[in-house]
C-alpha cells in the first residue's frame, strides 16, 4: 500500500467481559484513503466487532489505534457506519431523514441544497417528500446511503448492508455502491459474509476465523480481473471460509 492509512490498528484484542471469551486477537489492520477492503468470516469470528472499533464506537480492551486527521483542520478523519438495516425514521420523509445526519453535525443551514444533491447521487432522484414506508428495501438503503454521506466522509464502513436485499436489487446496489466510492474518493470498508459483495466491492479481501476472531488471509484482487481468475479466487475464499475438520481419536 502505497499512501500512508487513515486508520491502522495494532495489536488489538477485544473481550466484552473481563472473563468472556476474547471476540478478536491480535489484529494488525489498515485502510488507506480511496482504498476499499472487504472483511469476510463466518459468523461469529469478530467481524462486526472489528467494523465498530473502526468506528470509533468501541474502545479495544488492547492494543493501539492510529487514526489520520483531516488535511487543514488537524481533526480525526470522519467515519460513518451503514448498518444491516436502513435504521430509517419512520416518522420523518425522506429528505428529513437525510436532513437530520446534517443537524446532527450541527450543519442543519445546508439541509435545503444539499438534502437534493445527494438523492440524486444515489438514484432518488424527486422521492424526499415520500414517506420512507414507501420505499422498497433497495431504496430504503440508498437512502440510508445518502444519510451516511451526508457528513462528506473520509471512510464508509458497511456492516452487510446487503443482506435483506433480493440477489437482483443487491447486485444493482454493489454497481452503483462501486461507481459513487469511485466518484467521491472516500475510503470503503465492508464486512461481509458473502463471497461475491467482496469480489464485486473490494479490491482487498482480509478474511476472519473464529474461536479466537483473527485474521487468517488477505488476497489482493487484481484490476483487471478475469472471469476465469474472478471463478479461481472465489473458490479459494469459499475454501478460505471453511472451519477446520475436526478430527475424532479412535479408542482400540
Amino acid at each position: 500500500m502505497s499512501s500512508p492509512p487513515l486508520i491502522e490498528l495494532q495489536r488489538i484484542t477485544h473481550r466484552y467481559g473481563r472473563h468472556s471469551a476474547p471476540a478478536v486477537v491480535d489484529i494488525d489492520f489498515r485502510a488507506a484513503r480511496g482504498e476499499r477492503v472487504a472483511i469476510i468470516g463466518r459468523s461469529g469470528c469478530g467481524k462486526s466487532t472489528l467494523l465498530q472499533i473502526l468506528a470509533g464506537l468501541v474502545s479495544p480492551t488492547v492494543g493501539a489505534i492510529r487514526v489520520a486527521t483531516r488535511p487543514g483542520s488537524g481533526k480525526p478523519i470522519r467515519r460513518t457506519l451503514m448498518f444491516q438495516r436502513p435504521l430509517l425514521f419512520p416518522w420523518l420523509n425522506v429528505e428529513d431523514n437525510i436532513a437530520m445526519a446534517l443537524r446532527f453535525d450541527g450543519r442543519g443551514h445546508e439541509a435545503r441544497s444539499r438534502v437534493g444533491e445527494l438523492l440524486a447521487l444515489v438514484g432518488l432522484d424527486g422521492r424526499g417528500p415520500s414517506d420512507v414506508r414507501e420505499l422498497s428495501g433497495g431504496q430504503q438503503q440508498r437512502a440510508a446511503l445518502a444519510r451516511s454521506l451526508a457528513v462528506d466522509p473520509d471512510m464508509l464502513l458497511l456492516d452487510e448492508p446487503f443482506s435483506a436485499l433480493d440477489p437482483v436489487t443487491r447486485g444493482e446496489l454493489r454497481r452503483e455502491l462501486r461507481d459513487l466510492q469511485s466518484r467521491l474518493g472516500v475510503a470503503l470498508v465492508l464486512v461481509t459474509h458473502d463471497v461475491d459483495d467482496a469480489l464485486d466491492l473490494a479490491e482487498r479481501v482480509v478474511v476472519m476465523a473464529a474461536e479466537p476472531g483473527c485474521i487468517v488471509g488477505e488476497y489482493v484482487i487484481p484490476q483487471a480481473i478475469s472471469e476465469v481468475e474472478r471463478i479461481a479466487l472465489r473458490a479459494r475464499l469459499i475454501h478460505a471460509l471453511e472451519p477446520e475438520p475436526i478430527s475424532y481419536a479412535v479408542g482400540a
